[in-house]
């Protein structure tokens, strides 16, 4: 399936985490903001690159770009999160209603994008296994603050046998522009986390045996911020389900 048909089956009504999707293609988070919050959010992600790896941004309004030519931010993913004054007001497939011209949308890499490396390096990819969404976690890390954006660093976890952990260091160093390498290995007590079978996004995955907690920072960061920070209006991703890109995962790779 290609992209763009992965994103008219998106417009069509489906929701999926798309982990797996379109193999070879990038994904991307979403966060929008109107122009008035638009730049303490880019300040923000200029600030936090692990986290907030800025793929493109749209002119105010704009609701398609280079990595989608044909595509629709309001429509084009399988679900978002709507916010206002930061409370969670919305989970819907379609945001056309909230929409307006003042807004500006920030596609942020995403790491379902290095999965592929992960795996044709021989490193198992659990929750694609599994057939569920990927754990994400808020942690007890502050992010470097931007004007009036701020919040904590929020990660996603990978199960990696103990043996294959330095090859997924190695692998997911040489795609900075979607996360890069993990921000931690081991004790999750060490970010702040209390139960790994208690995400705050997506859903908890299986362990086998000898397996070990590898961390990347997420893109579901700037959500974290904009629940703290409480712009007046923010559209979001529903954390896993991503916006599927014309880009290749190749063009991130160093």
């Amino acid at each position: 399936m290609t992209p763009a048909q992965a994103r008219a089956r998106f417009r069509g009504g489906l929701v999926t985490p798309t982990a797996g999707w379109c193999d070879g293609a990038t994904q991307a988070n979403l966060i929008t903001v109107p122009r008035a919050q638009a730049w303490d959010f880019l300040l923000f992600a200029q600030r936090n690159p692990k986290p907030c790896p800025v793929l493109d941004v749209l002119d105010a309004g704009a609701v398609t770009g280079p990595l989608m030519p044909d595509g629709d931010v309001r429509t084009d993913l399988p679900l978002y999160r709507v916010y206002v004054d930061g409370e969670q007001v919305a989970e819907t497939p379609d945001v056309s209603e909230w929409w307006r011209a003042d807004l500006v949308s920030f596609l942020i890499g995403c790491s379902f994008t290095f999965e592929r490396a992960l795996g044709s390096a021989g490193v198992p990819v659990r929750h694609v296994e599994q057939g569920v969404n990927v754990p994400m976690y808020r942690t007890s890390w502050r992010c470097r603050e931007a004007g009036a954006v701020a919040g904590p660093l929020v990660v996603s976890m990978r199960w990696v046998p103990a043996d294959l952990v330095a090859t997924a260091v190695a692998v997911t160093a040489r795609y900075p522009a979607v996360h890069g390498a993990p921000v931690h290995t081991g004790d999750p007590r060490e970010l702040g986390i209390a139960d790994l079978d208690s995400p705050d996004y997506g859903d908890p995955v299986r362990p086998e045996p000898g397996d070990v907690p590898v961390f990347w920072a997420c893109g579901v960061t700037p959500q974290a911020a904009v629940v703290e920070s409480r712009p007046p209006l923010a559209i979001a991703h529903a954390p896993g389900h991503m916006l599927i890109t014309d880009a290749r995962d190749d063009d991130h790779r160093i």
